[in-house]
């Protein structure tokens, strides 16, 4: 009996490293899903992939894909150092430069290392983490249906809010926060590792 005990919380174990992994490859998905999904590039430069139980939209576009690698490798190195607070993706007008949308991923840490200092671990069943963020995932698949219609050329940035004590790159630079005046607020489900919780919120302009 104390045998199958064992088995099953090892089998359930979340690591640091898997658990800034599981993330990060929800934000990859999650952010080509919004950028399919509100039509920032054209349908046809993206293309289907299985993942959760959904069929996804990944961009095929080699200058995106390159900025949005970058981000995830750099976003896996602070969910392990345990200083990532948010990430957020901004909408705007090409034109104008006026936001949009503004997508946040509030990141929370969760767990805690043993007394003896060692590598903070969490337990949760894999497929429990996977239904939470297909929920997640499916909600902004829908968000088309309350979102405005973006009817203008718009681009994207990504910025990341880290704690103070974070390493930044030498080519990372400082950018505007991306707030929209007047906006609406929307908060979608959220998921856990057991080691990092996520938070998807999603303000838009209003009209009037």
């Amino acid at each position: 009996m104390g045998k199958t005990a064992t088995q099953q919380v090892n089998k359930n174990a979340i690591t640091l490293k898997g658990s800034a992994e599981i993330v990060a490859e929800f934000f990859n998905f999650g952010i080509n899903s919004i950028l399919y999904q509100r039509g920032i590039y054209p349908a046809e430069s993206f293309r289907p992939a299985q993942k959760y139980d959904l069929t996804l939209w990944l961009s095929q576009d080699k200058e995106v894909n390159g900025y949005l690698s970058n981000i995830m490798e750099q976003i896996k190195v602070w969910l392990e150092a345990r200083v990532v607070q948010r990430l957020v993706l901004v909408i705007s007008n090409v034109d104008t430069k006026e936001v949009l949308e503004r997508w946040e991923f509030i990141v929370a840490n969760e767990g805690a290392s043993a007394a003896d200092g060692s590598e903070v671990t969490g337990n949760k069943d894999p497929k429990a983490i996977r239904k939470e963020v297909q929920n997640v995932i499916r909600q902004i698949t829908a968000s088309v249906t309350f979102l405005p219609l973006l009817d203008c050329p718009c681009s994207f940035n990504l910025l990341i809010h880290t704690s103070r004590d974070a390493e930044v790159p030498d080519k990372w630079d400082d950018s505007p926060p991306g707030f929209i005046a007047n906006s609406e607020q929307v908060k979608l489900r959220s998921f856990s590792t057991s080691v990092h919780r996520v938070d998807t919120v999603v303000s838009y302009k209003c009209d009037g």
